[in-house]
C-alpha cells in the first residue's frame, strides 16, 4: 500500500485540519473533530445537515457554505458519523427554524441519524437519498443505495434554503429532487481503505464491475473490460429505464469520479452519454463533471440524471459558495 499518510488511525483527523485551515474563511472545525460548519450562520434559515464516512471526498464537507449545507458530520473512512456528532451539529447550526438532514440510504448513516434526531431539540426531518439503480439494495443498505446525486439534492435544497422556505417546504423539496435523480456507476478498479491496507476487491485487467457502489460493494455483476461508448450505453440505458424522464423536459448530466479516473476520461463520457440521451430525445440543459462524490482512489465513474424543470433548473443556478462547488 503506497498512501501519503503518517498513521493511518490518524487520517481522518490531520485531513480535517487541514481541510480547515486552507478553508478557514469559510468553514469551521468543531472541538474533538465531530462536524465541520459554516462560519457564519443565517439566523431564521433552515439548518441543513449531512454527513457520511470520510474516503467520498469532497462529499461532505467540500459542501459546506452558502448555498448548500450548513454543517457535515464525517466518520472514519466509510464508516458512519455517530449520533453524538450529528446530536451536536444539529443543536450548533439550528436558529430557530429546525433542521434537515440529508442522509445517503446506508444502513449506518439511517440508524445514527434517526437516533441524532430523536436526541435533538428542535424540529428535525429527514430527506433519504437513495438514487442507486444497480441494485435494490446491498449488504450496506436498507434498499437502494445513495450516491452522487446526494450532491444535487443538497445543492438545490441549500438554494431553496437560503431563500427562506420553511422546514416543511425543503422536506418536500429534497425528496421530489431525489424521486427525478437516478445514478448508477462502474468500476475499473478497487481503492484501498488505509486501515485495511489491501484493495476492497480485485479485478482482473479484463475486468470491471458494472453498478460498484461507493464502498466498493459489488455491483449488478462483473464483466469483461468494454469500450467507453459501451458502458455510457448500459448506464445510461439502465437511468432511463428507472426514471422514465417526461418528453420535452431538460436534465442535468452529472458525470462523477470515483477518485482515480483523470479528467479526459470523464469528459469523453459526457460526450458519450450526451450523444446517447440525445438519442432518446433528452435535452441535457447542465452539466457537472469531476470528481465529487469518491471513493478514494477507486478508477471508474457514475453517470447522474436529473430530471429539470423551471424551478429546479433556478435552483441549481443559484449562488454557491464551499470548498468543491463555487459560482454565482
Amino acid at each position: 500500500m503506497k498512501k501519503l499518510i503518517n498513521a493511518p488511525e490518524n487520517v481522518l483527523y490531520e485531513s480535517l485540519d487541514g481541510f480547515a485551515a486552507a478553508h478557514e474563511d469559510t468553514i469551521t472545525l468543531a472541538a474533538g473533530h465531530k462536524f465541520i460548519r459554516r462560519k457564519t450562520l443565517t439566523p431564521g434559515k433552515v439548518a441543513l445537515i449531512s454527513g457520511g464516512g470520510a474516503g467520498h471526498e469532497p462529499l461532505h464537507a467540500g459542501f459546506v457554505g452558502r448555498g448548500m449545507l450548513d454543517a457535515a458530520c464525517p466518520g472514519q473512512i466509510f464508516t458512519s458519523p455517530t449520533p453524538d456528532q450529528i446530536a451536536e451539529a444539529i443543536k450548533d447550526v439550528d436558529t430557530g427554524a429546525g433542521s434537515l438532514l440529508i442522509v445517503k440510504n446506508y444502513e449506518g448513516d439511517v440508524m445514527n441519524f434517526e437516533m441524532a434526531a430523536e436526541l435533538a431539540d428542535g424540529q428535525v426531518m429527514t430527506v433519504l437519498v437513495d438514487d442507486d439503480v444497480a441494485v435494490a439494495k446491498s449488504t450496506y443498505s436498507i434498499g437502494r443505495r445513495g450516491v452522487a446525486g446526494t450532491l444535487v439534492v443538497e445543492k438545490l435544497v441549500g438554494a431553496a434554503a437560503e431563500e427562506g422556505r420553511t422546514l416543511e417546504e425543503l422536506h418536500a423539496l429534497g425528496q421530489a429532487v431525489n424521486s427525478r435523480t437516478r445514478s448508477m456507476g462502474v468500476a475499473l478498479g478497487s481503492c484501498t481503505v488505509p486501515a485495511a491496507g489491501s484493495p476492497t476487491f480485485t479485478l482482473a485487467d479484463d475486468e470491471m464491475e458494472m453498478g460498484v457502489g461507493i464502498h466498493g460493494e459489488p455491483g449488478r455483476r462483473r464483466v469483461k473490460l468494454r469500450s467507453a461508448d459501451a458502458v455510457a450505453a448500459e448506464l445510461v440505458e439502465s437511468i432511463i429505464e428507472d426514471l422514465r424522464p417526461s418528453n420535452g423536459r431538460g436534465c442535468l448530466l452529472f458525470v462523477n469520479g470515483f477518485g482515480g479516473t483523470p479528467l479526459v476520461e470523464l469528459y469523453l463520457m459526457v460526450n458519450a452519454a450526451k450523444r446517447i440521451l440525445c438519442g432518446h430525445g433528452i435535452s441535457v440543459t447542465r452539466f457537472l463533471t469531476g470528481s465529487y462524490v469518491t471513493s478514494l482512489e477507486m478508477a471508474g465513474c457514475s453517470i447522474t440524471l436529473t430530471e429539470l424543470d423551471t424551478e429546479f433548473t433556478r435552483l441549481w443556478d443559484a449562488p454557491v459558495r464551499t470548498a468543491a462547488l463555487n459560482w454565482s
